[in-house]
């Protein structure tokens, strides 16, 4: 079914609750915690996801639920909300305002909403399939970028990169850098920065080791503005994505980019032939 106006307000809602809880911890005690696989965790991430499953369980009690904090809920339908109560915790530890809370509804395995939300600077993109991005409510474009050569590329940390994947980033950071370190990566950012690409403020964004609940929602972010989400490969990004993510702003350089990763126009990071997706139908 496609996404309703109660969709998109209970989505906001959503990221209202979770500000509301997360705002009087910035830059305070928040209980930190460091998880098995030694990632930063606080009170402001558990009871923000908490309090945004509450309202789910209240309003949308048959869809399932992911999230970061709390795992997976089972549902009857073919929808879940997949939730991040802060992506970008290392971020919010260290006061620095450039976390989000990522909400997303997820239809048979595709993103058809999401928001992007920075409680502290009260500042919200909204991307609805089929409907153009908003920032704050007002509509949002990508800009155009007419070589690589130049592009503003950003990613949260190349220590977050396996090690088989370092290659690719590098050799895109080359095409846009041409070996110039001051037009080298903006580093830091976590999900903010696929709100500035929807806003035309960056390029590229490339990362790897995502989970659902990092790139849910920045799909339909992203495409709505104008750009383009795929993975390493060029493919859409959905439910069964594995976790390597592009954000492209101008997607007339979607073959640029995995030329410049992979070496071979037409070929991607496993050596299968590189499809048009303009016409795939989410």
């Amino acid at each position: 079914m496609p996404v309703t106006q109660a969709d998109i307000d209970l989505a906001h809602r959503l990221a209202d609750a979770a500000g509301d809880i997360i705002r009087p911890y910035f830059r305070h005690e928040f209980g930190l915690e460091i998880k098995d696989d030694r990632s930063p965790v606080t009170l402001a991430d558990r009871e923000a996801e908490t309090a945004m499953r509450r309202l789910l369980d209240a309003e949308r009690s048959g869809d399932g639920v992911i999230g970061e904090e709390h795992g997976e809920k089972l549902g009857v339908t073919n929808r879940k909300w997949v939730l991040d109560p802060i992506d970008g915790t290392r971020s919010f530890t260290v006061g620095r305002a450039i976390f989000g809370t990522l909400i997303a509804l997820v239809e048979d395995g595709w993103p058809v909403l999401g928001i992007i939300d920075q409680p502290v600077q009260r500042e919200r993109w909204v991307g609805v399939a089929g409907r153009p991005t908003t920032f704050n409510g007002v509509p949002v474009r990508t800009r155009t970028c007419a070589a690589l050569d130049g592009a503003v590329i950003a990613t949260t940390s190349p220590h977050l990169f396996d090690e088989g994947d370092v290659q690719p980033f590098l050799a895109l950071v080359a095409a846009v850098s041409g070996g110039n370190p001051r037009q080298g990566p903006v580093y830091g950012g976590d999900c903010y920065n696929y709100g500035l690409l929807a806003s035309g403020h960056l390029d590229l964004v490339c990362e790897s080791g995502l989970k659902l609940y990092d790139f849910a929602a920045l799909v339909p972010i992203v495409e709505g503005a104008g750009g383009r989400m795929c993975d390493w490969n060029g493919e859409p990004l959905t439910a069964a994505s594995e976790g390597h993510v592009l954000a492209i702003g101008d997607a007339a350089r979607m073959d640029d980019v995995l030329e410049a990763m992979h070496g071979v126009q037409g070929h991607d990071h496993y050596g299968h032939d590189h499809a048009d997706h303009d016409g795939h139908d989410h």
